[in-house]
């Protein structure tokens, strides 16, 4: 996520109402997020850093919030707003140093403040060791990220990507490196490709990540751009839409059946939730895993996984603001609610994300309402009537 402001609002699928001692810090708090730079700057350079978020920590708690989420404070060149990252465990001075951060831990602490981390899974910076290493195929990163020949013409000798995969940011997903004489995929910018969780050591030092600010102290992840870790390896055209108005090179020209939601990721996400569950089981204290996905409702149930294989605590409900503006009608409500609180397993928090700002409607104006109708079946009166019921649960607590 990187603009607007998110509001989460949270209530369990079950038919009996929790009292406050049995629910979970993550279940009761206000999570406030905070996008370090344009916070409050504490030095004077124009960009806001972890000391002016120290100097604000308890008015933040005085305004009601439990936890704080920040984005990206990971040393970047900041070609993706920080989400490009050249090192994962190393603060930008841009935004201070670790004894600030520490500082800020301590602080939080103190107040009875929980602290979680954007944690970024699917890609770094090209600036990182782990690329800079994997470009002069150095083991054991010769294989950390997504390295494909391309296709030659036999007649020509002309060297071509390897399919019609497409960027996020539009045009091929592939992008050519002299030195290795390789394609690299990368579904956001050229700067930032993909990794390749293929690789064990890859994930295993991905993992070690997430014990190094686990072990320092923090509370949880919001897990970024979850869909994206896998790729099919067979390497094959995805089908195009045929949208109309949508161009050649455009993301939705595809239909990303081979890059996106595949079976692995949810097996990750749950390796992901039993790294920070290792924490839970030598103090009792939960670490929140949260997951940023927008797919269909089928898969985003998924990211919660099972009683065997638990995934995260909550994935992000994005559909309020994928399919609602403020020219829906009430049963356009009506239907996205339904779509999410009727297909969500028993026991699972629910939750509903809503944006200030134009961010989200920027990112979704493609999609139609016409399509949510096609997606979403009509409700009866009953399904009506149950709508009603559920907000005056919420209205109550």
């Amino acid at each position: 996520m990187r603009g607007g402001v998110l509001i989460l609002v949270f209530t369990l699928s079950v038919t009996t109402v929790l009292t406050q001692q049995e629910l979970d810090w993550w279940q009761t708090t206000t999570i406030y997020q905070i996008y370090p730079r344009s916070y409050k700057d504490s030095d004077g350079n124009g960009v806001g850093d972890l000391r002016g978020i120290l100097e604000r920590v308890e008015h933040v708690k005085e305004s009601g919030a439990g936890a704080i989420w920040l984005s990206p404070i990971y040393l970047s060149p900041m070609k993706d707003f920080g989400y490009d990252i050249a090192n994962q465990t190393f603060i930008d001075p841009l935004f201070g140093t670790l004894e600030d951060f520490l500082a800020l831990r301590d602080s939080m602490k103190e107040l009875g403040m929980k602290l979680i981390l954007d944690f970024v899974p699917d890609y770094s910076s090209d600036q990182h060791e782990w690329f800079q290493k994997s470009v002069k195929r150095i083991d054991p990163y010769t294989d950390y990220y997504i390295w494909h020949d391309g296709k030659v013409d036999n007649e020509t000798g002309e060297r071509s990507v390897p399919n019609n995969w497409v960027s996020a940011f539009k045009g091929s997903a592939w992008s050519w490196n002299e030195d290795r004489q390789q394609y690299y995929y990368h579904v956001f910018t050229v700067e930032q490709p993909d990794l390749n969780y293929r690789n064990q050591y890859l994930v295993d030092d991905m993992k070690d990540v997430m014990r190094y600010w686990l072990n320092l102290g923090v509370d949880g992840f919001r897990v970024d751009y979850i869909p994206h870790l896998f790729e099919d390896t067979r390497f094959l055209d995805e089908p195009w839409t045929n949208k109309t108005g949508v161009q050649e090179g455009d993301y939705d020209s595809v239909e990303h059946i081979y890059t996106q939601n595949l079976p692995e990721t949810y097996d990750m996400v749950h390796q992901f939730r039993a790294v920070v569950d290792e924490y839970k089981a030598k103090d009792g204290v939960t670490r929140a895993m949260m997951t940023e996905a927008y797919a269909d409702t089928e898969q985003m149930m998924a990211y919660y996984g099972t009683d065997d294989k638990p995934g995260a605590h909550f994935t992000f409900n994005f559909m309020p603001i994928m399919y609602l503006s403020n020219s829906s009608t009430a049963q356009d409500f009506s239907d996205v609610i339904h779509e999410w609180v009727d297909n969500v397993p028993e026991g699972i928090w629910r939750n509903w994300v809503v944006s200030i700002g134009t961010w989200s409607q920027n990112r979704y104006k493609s999609g139609p309402r016409e399509r949510v109708r096609r997606v979403i079946p009509k409700r009866t009166r009953k399904h009506r009537r149950d709508i009603r019921e559920e907000f005056s649960f919420l209205h109550e607590r």
